[in-house]
């Protein structure tokens, strides 16, 4: 049996590449599956996670999504958890961090990039872009208040988002004080949480909160 297979679409969503999931034959979706590519299958559960929620996404989603039966797949996370906490950790190490890792390397235009690249994929409404960032969806679900370990996996998230932004923020300011670019940074980042957000549920509004940031980066502190 071959494991099914994910193509890359080149348009982007509001943090990450879209993937188009190539589906195995129905026969293959309910056989054993003695061996798997990990990534592969953390990266269709991702699909299914990222549209449904959590909460709402049963296993049956889960078998057909990857191709694996329920205890192919209890065995290789544990548990329907145990593959979520996978699918938040390769979102976060292939998806969010490639994604921040141009801003602060010098580049006075990285972070109007970055932007912009969002700003392009919301208004295009790609399927991911109507389902905003993953792990901002997490953080605000019922899994987040009653987990600490989901609160901690978005707290450091949301910690290296701002760090980041906060670089290049320097790059693209460098008139200004360390303090002052402290407070820009923290609003860039707020805008940048908040078209996020708003993508799941108000395009216009996120589109217009990204459009916002360039235009903040320039004129702060000047007359």
């Amino acid at each position: 049996m071959r494991t099914l297979s994910v193509s890359k679409d080149p348009g982007v969503d509001g943090i990450g590449g879209f993937d188009k999931l190539s589906h195995p034959s129905e026969g293959e979706i309910m056989g054993r599956m003695p061996s798997f590519e990990r990534s592969t299958v953390i990266d269709a559960a991702r699909d299914v996670f990222w549209r449904r929620g959590y909460a709402e996404t049963g296993i049956a989603e889960l078998e057909e999504a990857t191709g694996l039966t329920r205890s192919s797949i209890y065995n290789a996370f544990g548990s329907k958890r145990g593959l979520f906490d996978a699918v938040l950790a390769a979102y976060l190490e292939d998806v969010v961090r490639t994604r921040l890792r141009p801003l602060g390397g010098g580049d006075p235009g990285a972070l109007e990039a970055y932007v912009d690249d969002m700003h392009t994929a919301i208004a295009a409404d790609s399927p991911r872009a109507r389902l905003g960032c993953l792990l901002l969806n997490a953080g605000s679900s019922p899994l987040a208040s009653d987990d600490a370990e989901v609160r901690t996996l978005v707290s450091g998230y949301a910690a290296e988002m701002r760090a980041a932004i906060r670089s290049a923020v320097a790059d693209r300011r460098p008139d200004l004080t360390p303090d002052a670019v402290d407070a820009l940074a923290a609003v860039c980042a707020s805008l940048v949480v908040a078209g996020l957000t708003l993508a799941r549920a108000d395009r216009d509004a996120a589109l217009g909160t990204l459009a916002s940031i360039p235009t903040t980066l320039e004129s702060w502190g000047r007359a």
